[in-house]
């Protein structure tokens, strides 16, 4: 996501991190330019991968007020006293990963969709179903944009950057009564 220790990402934006501990371990949150840039957790999928080195996220800033507000909207989601998320968002991919990160923003909470349905929603066909997974496991905003409400056409759990356990367990979290 960055350029290491300069705390600025590789579009030259400088980012700030700070991390959050939460029921599914911890999460390294990132911000720049006013827009949360990622949600990691520290031990994601492939530990080496830049993405959740926090020395590539920029610069560690526990004041940094967007950071704030996203620590307190995950901390409630975890408490199940929120199912919806208000933060401006700015991670950085593909205008095709845009669109489907925007289709997984519409999958409503506690709710789940295949990758074949986000493909239908974007108008593609079902040989699209194999790049719909690619940019969703590109996600760089976990749990925010609800990567892991996309399961297997069969129903079953697929792949998750976080471990399949933390998928579950988030499933379950969205499923159990709210408030």
């Amino acid at each position: 996501m960055g350029g290491g220790g300069t705390g600025s990402g590789r579009d030259g934006r400088v980012s700030v991190w700070r991390p959050l501990q939460t029921p599914v371990g911890e999460l390294l949150l990132s911000a720049a330019d006013g827009g949360v840039r990622g949600v990691y957790f520290r031990d994601h999928r492939g530990g080496a991968d830049s993405r959740v080195d926090a020395g590539r996220l920029g610069r560690r800033d526990d004041d940094d007020a967007l950071l704030g507000e996203l620590a307190d909207q995950l901390t409630q989601y975890f408490a199940r006293e929120r199912t919806a998320f208000e933060l401006p968002l700015a991670a950085a991919g593909t205008p095709f990963q845009h669109r489907v990160w925007a289709a997984l923003l519409e999958i409503p909470y506690g709710g789940t969709a295949g990758y074949g349905d986000i493909a239908r929603r974007l108008g593609l066909g079902p040989a699209a179903s194999r790049a719909v997974g690619l940019a969703n496991g590109a996600n760089p905003i976990s749990i925010i944009v609800p990567c892991h409400r996309v399961i297997g056409a069969d129903g079953s759990l697929t792949g998750y950057g976080g471990g399949l356990a933390r998928k579950r367990f988030l499933l379950d979290l969205e499923r159990e009564q709210l408030f």
